[in-house]
């Protein structure tokens, strides 16, 4: 034994080395496999011959003009499938791997099924690809706006499940002032009141009162469906010339950048609504990550206890948040009566809020990603809608349920479990 030993005892032992714990995920390659395996019996078992062309112009004026371009569709199919398969494999191997897909794998992955599909779907017809696209942001575009109210409420900590309400009485009130005012923008501006004044009610419950958040909103759709319902039988339908006639925005070409092509007409030759989704959305993200308004705000949704005892004032955050989640939604209301269909109809936005609040949920809580999921269940509209005229071999049943089976894929398959603000629904009592 040695002097040290006597003096302080054995030498410790050596620190462990530390444990690493690696974890695979398949859920990117099982998604891929079942995808590529679905088109490729789809192009065995259906098989299609012939030429389908892709009309890539829209309109003139154009900066470079373009045409169409045709394929041949037999082998186009499937050598889209070998591409598929070997990006299906190359996901496996990162996943066997212990790698994390990159995002260009899936991005690739969907961009060469969706032009496999549509070449199939095409054969010996055309496919207008500017206003597949078009027709798809015009659909997503009150989405976008009730996902972005969606986003900020449950980052502030309350369920928004009131956005069908908000839409709907938003197109409404829309409808009514821009009629009367023979105004598109007091049309809007009254949208946004019909938006606020669904979102004050749910604010005034459930922040104040502490009712269930998820049962208030659910009430408010069925109240605000059965209100604009009556108003609409008593009211609009009567005086259909004075009421129900509003003034519409006309589509605003920007010079320059509408020539752009393929992607010009279609983002830059709408609407006043559409480029006001296009700042509030850049507005929503800069703010939430970017100023003293989006980490107060997202610090109550988090955790209010904490926010609480640095003097925010968890509340009055809440019930203005709220709020203005509800003006943002009540503005996509707007776009059903003074852009879409110059006119009101019963529950004419056909349960949109909901798909909204799904793509809250696929877009992780975040105003970019939730506007993507938007623009996916849009573009999945928009795709069923050209299907229906391309005479494409696929029942009509499927078809109508293209959108909605879409949007569940992706939550299942891409978003799977995920976690929201941790006080989302919580009522908050001080002390």
């Amino acid at each position: 034994m040695t002097s040290l030993e006597n003096a302080s005892g054995p030498l410790p032992a050596p620190p462990a080395e530390p444990t690493i714990v690696r974890v695979r995920r398949p859920k990117l390659a099982i998604t891929l496999a079942v995808a590529t395996a679905l088109l490729g019996a789809l192009f065995l078992f259906a098989p299609r011959s012939g030429h389908t062309n892709y009309r890539l112009g829209g309109g003139g004026g154009a900066l470079i003009p373009l045409g169409e371009v045709g394929v041949p569709t037999g082998p186009t199919v499937w050598v889209v499938f070998a591409l598929l398969v070997a990006l299906t494999a190359v996901a496996a191997w990162e996943a066997w791997t212990y790698r994390r897909s990159r995002l260009w794998l899936p991005l690739a992955f969907a961009v060469l099924a969706l032009f496999g599909f549509l070449t199939w779907a095409g054969a010996n017809g055309l496919v207008p690809v500017v206003s597949l696209l078009a027709g798809a942001l015009s659909i997503s575009v009150p989405i976008v706006f009730g996902a972005l109210g969606g986003v900020i409420g449950e980052r502030v900590g309350v369920v928004n499940v009131a956005i069908e309400g908000q839409l709907l009485l938003g197109a409404f009130t829309a409808a009514v002032l821009g009629s009367v005012t023979g105004n598109p923008f007091v049309g809007l501006l009254g949208a946004m009141l019909g938006g606020v004044l669904v979102s004050l009610v749910l604010a005034v419950f459930a922040i104040t009162y502490l009712v269930q958040q998820v049962i208030v909103g659910v009430v408010l759709n069925v109240l605000v469906m059965g209100l604009t319902g009556f108003l609409h039988g008593i009211l609009l339908v009567p005086n259909e010339q004075v009421l129900n006639r509003p003034a519409t925005f006309p589509r605003l070409p920007i010079p320059g950048l509408v020539e752009i092509p393929v992607l010009g007409p279609v983002l830059f030759n709408q609407p006043f609504l559409v480029y006001l989704m296009y700042v509030t959305v850049a507005l929503v993200a800069w703010g939430l990550y970017r100023t003293r308004w989006g980490l107060r705000l997202r610090a109550v949704g988090e955790h209010p206890q904490a926010a609480d005892t640095v003097g925010i004032r968890v509340n009055p955050t809440r019930f203005w948040n709220v709020s203005l989640a509800g003006v943002i939604a009540g503005a996509g209301g707007a776009y059903f009566t003074l852009v879409s269909v110059p006119q009101f109809g019963r529950e004419m936005t056909a349960g949109l809020g909901f798909i909204a609040l799904a793509a809250v949920i696929f877009g992780r809580w975040d105003p970019v990603r939730a506007t993507l999921a938007a623009l996916l269940f849009g573009f999945a509209t928009s795709l069923q809608q050209l299907l229906t005229l391309l005479n494409a071999p696929i029942p009509g049943q499927f078809m109508q349920m293209l959108p909605y089976v879409v949007t569940i894929l992706a939550v299942v398959g891409f978003v799977g479990r995920s976690r929201g603000p941790a006080a989302a629904g919580k009522p908050y009592i001080k002390g």
